[in-house]
């Protein structure tokens, strides 16, 4: 029988605690950046793929899922969307156990290949006009293939990171979120030209494809800089106190031990990944939202969301280091109480008054509690499993929250406004994620000791 998850010792994730001052600060590793690119490279072309599609949903629509309402048309193409995420959770098992088995480097390239293959395919496939009803399921084939990857890259990139620099575990993990800031920041620079510059008949033609044509060249240079990284040294010591020989699998079942002892622990991080996955894809919603519920140009949505991508890059790191030093608990608590408290007016104010200003502001704010929220949350992740079964611990769990709170949530966003015919409903359904989080962070403080 494995130890229970009352115990909040003896699966704990080793030292350091972060937030206890050892009277010295913590160096950052002088191959640190190489290793920050190297694992968050595929996290931001996942990201990138997924605000593209979200982005430019209503031109997918048409042209893979046309119908004769435009909100079911929009619907069709959400949904696709929406059940990749089921495959997650089994890209999560296998990659994660590959990791956890052969190594972090090595799960790390065979889930940027997947990914770029996914990629590929949603780049050069055909319109409905053209196959038929063989164009929407070949997408959905595509998405599948890209969630499975998708799946398997958090965890093991992840572990990667904090591994590399353990005293430094929320700054070295908070570059896997900061990427997808930058993501945003590149994609909504994508969407806010190419609206801006092309007709309605160019974007549908030809224009949507050019982003990931511009993915597909992201994924050789990150497959290029993980071959030539080192493998983590922390998982090196720990799979060679198992009897592994170097770049050879260990006898470990991660999958078992998660599954076995650390139930609960999977269970308070989706509980604390729901908030901050409900607004990362509310975020990618934004620029339909400015379309179909505010009347505002497709640029302005567009422009919104860089502002968002730009808050994120840059705040991240610094919330990430920041938790370091103080921990991890206090700063999201904090961030979650805030997402709760303000959401709703922010944007019942931009409701009532529209307008380009406004709509930047909002989304500066939105940027702000996004990123002081999630900044850390990799890292707490990672300090609730311990090496054996780190990167499926996270993994598995990461990906039901995202399957839960993710790729659902621009569907629910359409649905609730649709059903309710409040423009404001998608904000209460946030809210009530927040409260979820914000207990779930509590009480893994409680029970495991995390800070």
């Amino acid at each position: 029988m494995g130890a229970p998850d009352t115990d909040t010792r003896q699966n704990s994730a080793p030292e350091p605690e972060p937030g206890k001052g050892s009277g010295s600060e913590p160096a950052i590793p002088a191959k640190a950046y190489r290793v920050i690119v190297a694992a968050s490279i595929g996290n931001a072309l996942e990201w990138f793929d997924v605000l593209i599609y979200a982005f430019f949903a209503t031109t997918i629509a048409k042209v893979f899922f046309p119908a004769a309402d435009d909100t079911v048309s929009l619907l069709l193409a959400l949904g696709t969307f929406g059940v990749s995420y089921l495959v997650r959770p089994l890209g999560a098992l296998v990659l994660g156990r590959y990791a956890d088995r052969v190594g972090r480097k090595a799960a790390l390239m065979l889930s940027i290949r997947l990914m770029m293959l996914g990629t590929a395919l949603i780049a050069v496939m055909p319109s409905y006009a053209t196959l038929g009803l063989t164009a929407p399921l070949l997408i959905l084939v595509a998405r599948l293939l890209q969630g499975f990857s998708a799946g398997g890259e958090f965890g093991s990139s992840t572990a990667f990171l904090v591994e590399h620099a353990p005293k430094l575990r929320g700054f070295m993990s908070s570059w896997q979120f900061a990427s997808q800031g930058i993501s945003t920041l590149l994609a909504a620079s994508f969407g806010t030209v190419l609206s801006a510059t092309l007709s309605t008949g160019q974007l549908e033609s030809w224009g949507w494809r050019v982003p990931f044509f511009f993915g597909l060249l992201i994924g050789p240079v990150g497959y290029y800089i993980r071959r030539y990284v080192d493998e983590a040294p922390e998982f090196e010591r720990a799979a060679a106190e198992a009897g592994a020989e170097p770049g050879t699998a260990t006898e470990r079942k991660p999958v078992t031990e998660v599954v076995r002892d650390h139930k609960l622990r999977v269970l308070l991080c989706v509980g604390t990944l729901a908030v901050s996955t409900a607004v990362t894809y509310f975020i990618s919603y934004i620029p339909t939202f400015a379309v179909k519920e505010l009347d505002l140009p497709a640029a302005t949505g567009f422009a919104a969301t860089m502002v968002t991508g730009g808050v994120l890059a840059v705040m991240t790191p610094f919330v990430g280091f920041w938790s370091d030093r103080v921990g991890r608990i206090r700063i999201m608590a904090a961030f979650a109480v805030l997402i709760l408290l303000l959401i709703y007016p922010s944007f019942a104010f931009l409701v009532a008054h529209p307008g380009f200003g406004l709509i930047l502001g909002v989304m500066f704010l939105v940027g702000v509690l996004k990123a002081g929220y999630f900044g850390s949350l990799p890292a707490l992740l990672a300090d609730l499993f311990p090496i054996s079964s780190r990167a499926t611990g996270m993994a598995l769990s990461y990906n039901i929250g995202v399957m839960l709170f993710g790729g659902t949530t621009p569907v629910v966003t359409v649905w609730l406004v649709d059903v309710t015919g409040d423009k404001l409903a998608p904000t209460w359904y946030l809210m009530v994620l927040a409260v979820v989080s914000l207990a779930s962070v509590l009480l893994a403080r409680r029970r495991f000791g995390v800070r």
